[in-house]
C-alpha cells in the first residue's frame, strides 16, 4: 500500500494511491481522520489500515477518488518530527569516489557507521523545485537513498526484529552543497539548507517490501543515468542500523533513517557534474517509484 500526502485546493491532506497509480483516494473519504502522516503512523489502527489497503484495490470512482494530475504531491511526510537520520559514505563504491574528490586515501574498511542528522524545515515533494542557493553553493550534488520509516517505539532492539519496527520506505535524495559541507567538518549546514530534502512520492508500506536489501537504485540527471546500483551494496543494512541506534536512542514513529547513496554522485565524476538551475533530477527504488524534482532559484 502506497500512502500520501497531497495538496487540493490549498489543503493538504492524505490519501492512498489506487493500485493502477491513476488515482488518489483520500482517507478522510474512507472516515479515517489524522492531522498529519506523523499522526497516522503514530496512531493509524490495523482495522483502519486494512480499509486503506481495500480501497486502493476498489473502484476508486466509487470512493470520489482525484486523479493525479489534479492534485499537488507533497512529501509523504512535509514536517519531520525531528531531524533525518543519515547515513554516510554506507555503499563502498561511494566511499571510494568520496574520497578521490577529497583527496583521501580509502582503505577499503569500514568498521563503523557515519552517522549525521539533516535539519528539514519543510520536505520538498515530487514534483516540486529544489531551492538552489546559488548565492552562497557552487557546487550543487544529488544522492538517491532508500529511507526507513519507523512505525512504532523503537529501543534496544535485536538485528532480527528491527524490521518489525518499520513502518514503510520512501525515496530520499540527500540534496548536498559539496562546497559548504567540505569547508565543514561537520555535514550538518551543507546538508541542511531549505528545500534539500526531496521525499516521495509515497510510503511504501513495509508488508509490501520485505527485503529492502536486494532494491534497485538509481538517478538520472536530464535524463541520463548517474547512479545505478543496488541496496545489496549498502556496507550496513537497515536491520543493523535499526539495532545499533535503538541500542542508546528511542526511535520514535515517524523516524526517517536515510541510509546512503552508490557511487555516481556528481562529485564523483573527473571532473565533477554538478547541478544548476532547470537541472531535473529523477531518483528511482525499485517496488517504490520514483522521485522527480527541477532544481529552482
Amino acid at each position: 500500500m502506497k500512502l500520501l500526502t497531497f495538496e487540493y485546493n490549498g489543503k493538504e491532506g492524505l490519501g492512498v494511491l489506487s493500485s493502477d497509480r491513476e488515482k488518489v483516494i483520500p482517507l478522510s473519504k474512507l472516515e479515517i481522520h489524522y492531522s498529519d502522516m506523523n499522526d497516522l503512523i503514530e496512531n493509524i489502527t490495523e482495522k483502519e489500515m486494512e480499509m486503506a489497503e481495500a480501497a486502493a484495490w476498489a473502484n476508486p470512482e466509487s470512493i470520489a477518488a482525484f486523479f493525479k494530475r489534479d492534485i499537488t504531491m507533497r512529501a509523504p511526510i512535509v514536517r519531520p518530527r525531528q531531524d533525518v537520520i543519515c547515513l554516510g559514505i554506507n555503499y563502498a563504491d561511494h566511499a571510494v569516489e568520496s574520497s578521490r574528490y577529497k583527496g583521501d586515501a580509502f582503505g577499503g574498511e569500514r568498521p563503523y557507521p557515519i552517522y549525521f542528522s539533516k535539519r528539514v524545515n519543510e520536505a520538498v515533494g515530487d514534483g516540486e523545485n529544489v531551492q538552489a542557493h546559488a548565492d552562497i553553493v557552487e557546487r550543487l550534488d544529488y544522492e538517491v537513498e532508500i529511507a526507513a520509516v519507523i512505525g512504532k517505539p523503537a529501543y534496544k532492539v535485536s538485528r532480527e526484529e528491527a524490521l518489525d519496527y518499520v513502518f514503510g520506505y520512501t525515496i530520499l535524495n540527500d540534496i548536498s552543497a559539496r562546497d559548504i559541507q567540505t569547508r565543514h567538518k561537520q555535514w550538518y549546514f551543507g546538508k541542511s539548507l531549505d528545500a534539500f530534502t526531496p521525499i516521495g512520492p509515497w510510503i511504501v508500506t513495509a508488508d509490501e517490501i520485505p527485503d529492502p536489501g536486494k532494491l534497485s537504485i538509481r538517478s538520472y540527471v536530464n535524463g541520463e543515468l548517474r547512479q545505478n546500483g543496488n541496496t545489496s551494496q549498502m556496507i550496513f543494512d537497515i536491520p543493523y542500523v535499526i539495532s545499533e541506534l535503538s541500542q542508546g536512542i528511542t526511535l520514535l514513529p515517524g523516524t526517517i533513517i536515510a541510509m546512503g547513496t552508490p557511487a555516481g554522485v556528481g562529485m564523483g565524476f573527473e571532473p565533477p557534474r554538478f547541478m544548476s538551475e532547470g537541472d531535473i533530477v529523477e531518483c528511482e527504488i525499485e517496488n517504490i517509484g520514483k522521485l522527480t524534482n527541477t532544481i529552482g532559484e
